[in-house]
């Protein structure tokens, strides 16, 4: 086991002044009576994804030692390899921790109680019927518990329904002997990582957090505060897990809107793009919202669905965000209604036509197919007989919605399409095979210089 008890190292206070110590640093711990437990880490994070790593990496390089958990050894194994998909400046830290001694990453959940602080960074999934999927958030935070020691501070951050903090970390551990504020202390601060994103530094990303107790609030902007350079306290922990579903809620909205003023500019004949960067000239009261083919990752089409989900139990209706939500599940499908029309339009039907998709990944340059509506499209495409295909050369292979798993193409002009569909544009895509004949459905509204151009 890495530990920065034998060797000194250099932490960064809260207020980012740099100091040696020779033991993992305890200030963010200050309301706590169980001060004398050994720790070998300052941090522990469970869950080395597209959160828990930038996450850890940040806490690092501000003077942490960390101990990162994932119970995924093909996960440990990427990031050991120097493969995780992270933007340039995360890579090198990666490549910097991998060298420290106090930096550990490990797949025994067992070393949890050696580390002061643990934050939990795992996926909130929702299931094929919408409905939240807890069942990896359950296991992390009953891991956490099982292992937790006094002295510790645990903060949640995984998307999830307010009142969740409570209900599996505060509750079972004050049924376990912990008092929280007491003993332990327990805090929620919503995740704010955007994938492959550099246009903000994660320190210039503001962090909210709430407590389960004042004393818990201040340990957690404590700790959060060595990397992140504003914290925003709020009044519970409920208020923190709600400030995360507000966020992506409005985002789904105005998708959602955006998706609908889109197609009404299209039946008048109005360039929407032109429209959108017109009102976004107004320095107040609008935020440009863009369409597209869907919205993927793990944040829009699926945190607003925790919201809706516990509303339901107190039969209560939000029909904006219900109406929003429903129409971004059906945009992929709106997507391939727009693809038989293009084909029947050129007198091809959709049963044989051949289609290829340009880029599958759900965001522009991130090798991540979370939730993409690209493996909708492809899937309903396939099932009406399409003879489909898809280039992008962050994917050598993908699995369909069926399980289906279908090669990508690294010379797209030999699969003689009958039709393209650019769903994402990565950076530098090439477009030199595009023939003058070849149509293009651009779902990104942004590429006005192909050829036989059609928008949805």
């Amino acid at each position: 086991m890495s530990t920065n008890i034998a060797t000194p190292s250099v932490v960064a206070t809260p207020r980012h002044e740099a100091r040696t110590t020779d033991q993992p640093d305890l200030e963010f711990l200050p309301n706590l009576v169980a001060r004398d437990h050994q720790f070998d880490y300052d941090v522990a994070i469970v869950g080395l994804g597209y959160v828990g790593l930038p996450t850890a990496l940040s806490l690092h390089a501000a003077g942490a030692s960390v101990l990162g958990i994932d119970v995924s050894e093909l996960r440990l194994a990427t990031i050991r390899n120097g493969e995780a998909d992270l933007l340039r400046s995360d890579q090198e830290r990666l490549a910097q921790a991998m060298q420290a001694d106090d930096f550990t990453i490990s797949g025994d959940s067992l070393q949890l109680s050696t580390a002061a602080a643990v934050i939990v960074c795992v996926p909130t999934p929702i299931d094929p019927y919408q409905t939240p999927d807890l069942s990896i958030l359950r296991s992390a935070c009953a891991m956490v518990v099982n292992a937790a020691v006094p002295g510790q501070l645990l903060i949640l951050t995984s998307t999830t329904y307010s009142g969740c903090t409570r209900d599996l970390l505060v509750t079972p551990l004050e049924e376990g002997g912990l008092v929280v504020g007491r003993d332990i202390n327990v805090a929620f601060s919503p995740e704010r990582i955007d994938p492959g994103n550099d246009r903000f530094a994660h320190e210039d990303v503001p962090r909210v957090v709430g407590g389960a107790t004042e004393g818990c609030l201040a340990a957690a902007e404590a700790l959060l505060g060595r990397y992140a350079r504003t914290m925003h306290g709020v009044s519970s922990l409920e208020a923190a897990e709600m400030t995360k579903l507000l966020e992506n809620t409005f985002r789904a909205v105005n998708i959602a809107l955006a998706n609908e003023f889109a197609e009404a500019c299209l039946a008048l004949g109005i360039p929407v793009m032109d429209v959108i960067g017109a009102a976004a000239t107004k320095p107040y009261g609008f935020m440009p919202f863009y369409p597209g083919a869907g919205v993927g990752g793990h944040c829009i089409p699926c945190d607003p669905h925790y919201l809706l989900w516990q509303l339901r139990k107190e039969h209560i209706q939000v029909p904006v965000i219900e109406q929003a939500m429903s129409e971004i599940a059906r945009r992929p499908r709106r997507v391939v209604e727009r693809i038989l029309e293009t084909l029947a339009d050129r007198g091809k039907p959709l049963d044989g036509a051949r289609v290829l998709v340009v880029g599958v990944s759900y965001k522009p340059d991130v090798a991540d197919l979370r939730e993409s509506p690209a493996l909708e499209i492809l899937s309903m495409l396939a099932a009406h007989g399409t003879e489909i295909g898809y280039y992008d050369p962050f994917f050598k292979s993908l699995r369909l919605k069926d399980g289906t798993e279908i090669l990508g193409t690294s010379e797209p002009g030999l699969f003689h399409p009958d039709l393209v569909v650019l769903h994402t544009d990565h950076a530098g895509t090439d477009w030199s095979w595009l023939g003058p004949d070849d149509v293009v459905l651009d779902t990104t509204y942004r590429r006005s210089d192909l050829p036989q151009r059609v928008l949805l």
